[in-house]
């Protein structure tokens, strides 16, 4: 068995950006189709083996964009695996509404729920959280208000209560304050930020927050991608050491792998053999984009057991190509975990 030294075993699950299109190609042709195979998609992983159902969060277009529902939906019909999101944009939430459904869904999955959310990604149109009802104050960015929507929804899942009750209720109250309800106790330490820089992966850990990182950075300095994750992940580890909380992090990592085991891998994913790191512009600035993987699986060992951000990680999220289908699908996420998985120690 190849193992690299100091490689962490491995929580591995997949995540969907739930895109639908009407082409003939897509066997995912409506926003129906994403939401109920997304679904079904979480209980094939299940079967399979893996640890982890994640989607993504995207405003104003053909993606996955109202987790809860899909969420509570996925633990409904689940009974081991997490179900996360990577990543919920902060900007475009209510954190106290947002802390009613995320309770729910959690209460429903059984105290399973991973929410990723973040300061969000480029938008599909101009400033869309205002649509939304979401004006940053005087002075303060939209980055800034995220980060606030995020200090609140905390505060909120800690179940203290802050609430003044009314003297003549509809029904009777408790005593004291009273707090945002379903709380789900345990959830505030299920929370995850998704860092694009290594100074957001530092407040990342002040802020007693899991740590999600993704296939870019909005930053380069010249190495090689999963370099400078590595780096951002020890980061990350060294400011949580010195916050001092209570309990150990967890790390998540993203990756588009895909082990050629049939024709079919072959057709669709042979000409990914060659993929290499990018650099482009994100959002004004530079950014470093993470290489896919595809290949046979004793190729996918050799070229993973190098990858030093994987090794540094507790959690590979695999990027999966949703509109293929859920048999496809499975099939790509069973392959990782039976032909690549094990001859890396990752289980």
């Amino acid at each position: 068995m190849r193992r690299r030294v100091g490689c962490r075993v491995k929580k591995i699950g997949f995540l969907s950006f739930g895109h639908w299109s009407a082409s003939p190609q897509s066997m995912v042709r409506s926003a129906a189709d994403a939401l109920l195979q997304s679904v079904e998609l979480a209980v094939a992983a299940e079967e399979a083996g893996a640890d982890g159902a994640y989607y993504r969060v995207h405003h104003f277009a053909q993606q996955l964009a109202s987790p809860f529902p899909l969420l509570a939906a996925a633990g409904a019909r689940t009974s081991r695996i997490e179900l996360g999101t990577a990543v919920i944009d902060m900007r475009y939430e209510n954190p106290l509404y947002m802390a009613e459904d995320a309770g729910a869904a959690d209460l429903i999955s059984g105290g399973r729920l991973q929410l990723g959310i973040s300061r969000g990604s480029p938008e599909q149109v101009i400033d869309g959280f205002r649509y939304f009802g979401h004006v940053p104050p005087e002075g303060m960015s939209d980055a800034d208000m995220a980060r606030e929507h995020t200090r609140v929804f905390l505060e909120v899942l800690a179940g203290e209560g802050f609430a003044r009750p009314n003297p003549r209720p509809m029904f009777p109250n408790p005593p004291g304050l009273l707090r945002v309800e379903p709380h789900s106790p345990g959830l505030r330490d299920r929370i995850w930020w998704g860092a694009g820089t290594r100074a957001t992966a530092e407040w990342t850990a002040e802020q007693g927050m899991n740590l999600m990182s993704s296939t870019l950075l909005s930053e380069d300095t010249g190495v090689p991608f999963h370099e400078l994750q590595a780096e951002q992940i020890q980061r990350f580890r060294d400011a949580w050491k010195v916050a001092g909380h209570s309990h150990e992090p967890r790390v998540s990592v993203s990756r588009s792998i895909f082990p050629i085991v049939d024709d079919l891998d072959r057709q669709l994913f042979g000409r990914e053999r060659n993929s290499a790191d990018q650099v482009g512009f994100l959002d004004g600035g530079t950014a470093r984009f993470g290489r896919s993987y595809a290949g046979e699986p004793d190729e996918l060992v050799a070229e993973l057991a190098e990858d030093e951000a994987i090794a540094a990680a507790d959690t590979l999220l695999l990027t999966v190509p949703n509109q293929l289908g859920v048999d496809y699908n499975a099939h790509v996420i069973e392959s990782l975990l039976t032909h690549v998985a094990p001859e890396l120690g990752w289980r």
